[in-house]
Formats: structure tokens, sequence, C-alpha cells
């Protein structure tokens, strides 16, 4: 299996730089797993394709103002520090910009040196480890100092941060939305519990990974960055219990699915716990957890094409992905949703 099989042309102006207004107006591509057949929806058309007794699993992961930049101590030089991980207390696994000028013992400066940096060490991949100075509480700093960690391939600013937020983030940790859970409205996620549709909370940060491009022809020669991920005791009984009663599990975005087959058994039983997760979902896998799934537009030769391609076919995702770009849907992070279902 080749990396260039999922590669596809994508204008440029396809690329969404802003959110919409209005989260549940984006439109929604609906996609039939089993016959490729496609319906052209607007997302809070959604409830129409739940049913009672389905579980919708929503991952609830907070982004932080990952991105900070300072100056070099000693030389004034320009630093960017994108965090990835909290790896103990003050040190973190980072992405340093320009990284040839940020070698062990190296120190950096953000704001009026409320905050300042050393770096301790460089890692294989490059990443580095840097530990953090500061007075009173970090996330309070960081709150004041940081920026959110858009994707490159946004160019716009955006004006109100918690549009690159779900509504119903909680946990802190992320370098990227999970930006599949952008689309739904606090009004919209009423109306589906409403219907009797339940809704089950896991927690995985997602890392900067999620948009490293796949370096390597053979497919199976990627190796998947780890991403920490928490499934409560209430959540796996409320995805067991639906599995039991035949409702569908549905997934809100790649990282609920990862998270979830991360912690099914063969049998799809959902056991509790937390941990860091590596799979890589490509075609052939065999899905243990999750049914159905709502995402966003991924990347040409991604790992989120290759997961979806391994749910819906990838004969069926490419002429789906074909369909998008002829009727112009828009792509990516504040872009439209597919639902395969």
């Amino acid at each position: 299996m080749k990396t260039s099989d999922f590669n596809f042309d994508l204008p440029q102006e396809l690329i969404a730089q802003d959110p919409l207004e209005d989260r549940s107006s984006s439109r929604l591509m609906v996609l039939n797993k089993e016959s490729g057949e496609i319906a052209h929806r607007i997302f809070h058309d959604i409830t129409e394709y739940l049913h009672p007794g389905d579980c919708l699993v929503i991952n609830d992961t907070k982004v932080i103002p990952a991105r900070l930049i300072g100056t070099k101590e000693d030389t004034g030089a320009h630093i960017e520090i994108l965090l990835l991980k909290r790896k103990e207390n003050d040190v973190w696994e980072t992405l340093v910009k320009p990284g040839k000028k940020c070698r062990p013992g190296a120190r950096v400066v953000f704001g009026n040196g409320e905050l300042k940096a050393e770096i301790v060490d460089v890692l294989e991949d490059g990443n580095r480890l840097v530990h953090f100075e500061y007075e009173g509480i970090f996330e309070e700093v960081l709150d004041r100092l940081g920026q959110m960690p858009l994707p490159p391939y946004i160019t716009h600013k955006l004006q109100d941060k918690n549009r690159y937020q779900t509504v119903y983030a909680k946990y802190e940790g992320s370098a990227a939305a999970p930006t599949a859970g952008l689309h739904f409205t606090n009004e919209l996620l009423k109306q589906i519990e409403d219907m009797g549709v339940n809704i089950a909370r896991v927690t995985l940060h997602v890392g900067l990974g999620t948009f490293r491009p796949v370096k390597v022809e053979n497919v199976l020669e990627h190796h998947m960055h780890s991403e920490y991920y928490n499934v409560t005791e209430t959540a796996a009984k409320l995805i067991n219990d639906t599995k039991k009663n035949g409702g569908r599990i549905i997934a809100v975005g790649t990282t609920s699915t990862r998270t979830l087959e991360s912690v099914a058994d063969d049998n799809g039983v959902i056991h509790p716990g937390c941990g860091n997760t590596e799979i890589f979902i490509y075609p052939g896998y065999k899905f243990k957890a999750i049914d159905c799934l709502i995402t966003n537009f991924h990347l040409p030769e991604s790992t989120l094409l290759m997961l979806v391609s391994a749910l819906a076919g990838k004969d069926h995702i490419m002429a789906a992905y074909e369909e998008a770009v002829k009727e112009r849907y828009r792509f990516f992070s504040f872009g439209d949703a597919m639902f395969i279902c």
C-alpha cells in the first residue's frame, strides 16, 4: 500500500481559512460506506441520521494556547516554541523554530520575562525537551502569553480563539482541536440528547503529529505519534450498554475513533483506562468499536485520510473526495463535514 495511493488534487482556495458564523451551518456530505452513495446536506441535518438508542462519542479535550513566541536570552533572536506534551511538572516536549539556534543550555525569554525556558535535551525526531521557569500558575501564564496553535495551512488570524475549541472542551492538553466536533452547538447537542441518543465523553489530547505528513512511500513503514487518552468507567459503560442494546456507536472525529479502537477488545467491549496510544488505522483494519464516523475532509496522503478509507473503503472515499472538490466543499479544520454511515 503506497502513500501516493491517497493523493488527490485540492485547489488551494478550498482550504477553509475562517470558521462559519454558525457552527452547525457547514455543509455535510453523507456517505454510505456499503454502497458509496452520497447525499449533500447541512450539518444540523445530522439529527435525521441518528436513531434513539445510538451513542455519539465526543472528545472533550481542550486546546491550550500552545504557541509561544520569545527571544533567545543571549542574542535576542526570534524563537517560537510549540508545546506538544507535558512530560513532568515544568518539562515539556516541544517543537522549536529555528531548532538549530536552540541547543541544550540555550535560554528563551517570553513576555517581559515572566516566563523563561531552558532547552534540556534534543530528542531523536528533533523535538526538544524544555524546562519552564515562572511565578504563579503555568496555565494562567500560558493564557496570557500563548497563542492558539492553528495548523500551518490556516493563514488568517483567528478573531475569537474559542472558535478553535469545541463547545464541550473540558480537559486541557491538546496542541490541535478535534475539528469534527467544531460543528456542534450546545443547542444541537441538546436536540440530539432529547431524541434519545446517548452522548459519551472520552478524552484524547491531540498532538501535532496529526498534521505531520507521511514521509515514507510504504504506508506500513510510517510510525504514528503517541497521544494520551482517558476513557472513564461511565463512558465505557454507556458505550457497552449501547452495543448490547443494538444501538450504533458514532464517533465524532478520528480522535474519538482512535481512542475507542485503542481500548476495545476483540469482541468490541470497551475497557476504561488511560494511557498513550500509537494506533495506526489504514485499509485492511477491522473496526472493533465504532459503526459510523462524523469527520472533516482531510489532507492528501495523510494518516486521517487512510483512517476514513479503512472505514468506508478507499475507492468510496476517493470518489467522495473527488465529488467534494467538484461541489466546492470547504476542507480541513474550519471546513465542512462528512458522515460515514
